[in-house]
Order: C-alpha cells, then structure tokens, then sequence
C-alpha cells in the first residue's frame, strides 16, 4: 500500500533524472496526469502519455486482451549536451501535514525562477495562474 503516490511519482521522476533516463513509468491517477500537463506546460519535460498495460499471458496465445490498469509514462527533457532540465523537485504538503496557501501569500520558488504547483477548488495549477485567479489551495510541490 502506498501513502502518498505524488510523493512515490516525483521521486521516479527524480531518480530518472538524475540517472539521464528518457523516459519513467509509474502508475496513473488523474492527480499525477494534471501535474504531468503542468510539467509539460512549464518546459520541465517533453512530453508524456497514458498507455494501457496489454495481457502477456493472453499476447502470447495470440489475444489482444488488456489489462485493467494504466501506465503513465513521462518523457524526460535535456539540454544539447544532456544537462538536466530539471533541476530539483520537493512535495511540499504531505499526508501527515498539509500546507496550504492563502490567495495573498503564493509561494514563490527560487524568485520566480521555478514553479509551485497548487491544488486548488479550480483544479491543480501553478502558483502564476492561481495568483491571476485569485484562489489560494494546497502546495502540492515545488519544482526548479
């Protein structure tokens, strides 16, 4: 059993940088989904996907069955001589305490230079659009 799944999908992520993989898996939730767009939409990774796990057992019988669970895969991103785009990530609110941010004290991350990704009652999104919104929420995690 898992406790905090975000916290299990940064650290893949963390791991995967830091060993110059391209791309990690994990499994989805819409929670993690949103935070992959967030990424993507910031510049922190290529791109990702949702792939469907296919039956191994059926496959080889010559079935195409699927099975009922799904895989996100997220494609890392690097410069032109591999350096690592992202730099650091760190979950901010966890399950044995929640941290949450009022409309007038968003987190700033390195001055501006990272993102603060926030779950508010509009969704997740970024410290910026959730300031443009005027809505506090829980700080999810911070990424640089």
């Amino acid at each position: 059993m898992m406790t905090d799944p975000i916290a299990d999908m940064l650290a893949r992520i963390r791991n995967a940088n830091k060993a110059l993989q391209d791309t990690v898996a994990m499994p989805t939730s819409r929670a993690k989904v949103e935070i992959a767009r967030l990424l993507k939409e910031e510049g922190y990774i290529r791109d990702f996907h949702v792939e469907r796990q296919k039956d191994a057992v059926a496959a080889a019988k010559g079935k195409d069955r699927e099975l009922g669970f799904e895989t996100l895969v997220i494609e890392l991103k690097y410069g032109r001589n591999r350096e690592r785009v992202i730099s650091g990530l760190k979950r901010v609110s966890k399950p044995g305490r929640r941290i949450y941010a009022r409309k007038d004290r968003l987190p700033r991350v390195l001055g501006g230079m990272g993102v603060a990704i926030m779950s508010t009652s509009s969704g997740l999104m970024t410290s910026r659009s959730a300031e443009e919104k005027g809505v506090g929420g829980e700080v999810v995690c911070f990424v640089w």
